[in-house]
């Protein structure tokens, strides 16, 4: 396929939005949103879990997000690199996150960590982490 067959490909999937798609979207717009309301209560009570429990942490602070499922937390009081204490937390407490130099310059001495998960998985990767650095 040449680069027009994919030009005609692209417009006509994001131009031609099929009408059962669009029966789909003004049904979840105007629906019940009782299972979104729950989504939002689940993951405020797991931003909280991990924002707390990441707060209990010697030398780590995090912010609550506004609008997302990644935490961002400051490491700078533990002496350690980004990408030091992801390596750390990996090899040592089996928990994965992702260095926040990776997001660019600004993101030294900051990790991120997703909170799309179950508490049970959050509350046992900060024990954890506690045992790894406190």
């Amino acid at each position: 396929m040449g680069a027009s067959t994919y030009a005609l490909l692209l417009e006509t999937l994001t131009s031609c939005v099929s009408p059962f798609i669009q029966i789909a979207a003004i049904e979840a717009l105007t629906g019940s949103q009782q299972y979104v309301n729950g989504m939002i209560a689940a993951y405020r009570r797991r931003r909280d879990l991990i924002v707390t429990g990441l707060n209990e942490i010697k030398g780590v602070k995090c912010l609550k997000p506004g609008g997302t499922f990644y935490v961002f937390p400051n490491i700078t009081g533990t002496g350690l690199t980004s990408e030091g204490f992801t390596r750390l937390l990996l090899e040592e407490a089996g928990v994965a996150t992702c260095p926040g130099n990776y997001f660019g310059p600004s993101g030294e001495n900051y990790v991120r960590f997703c909170y799309a998960t179950s508490e049970e998985n959050i509350l046992e990767a900060i024990n954890r982490i506690k045992q790894v650095l406190n």
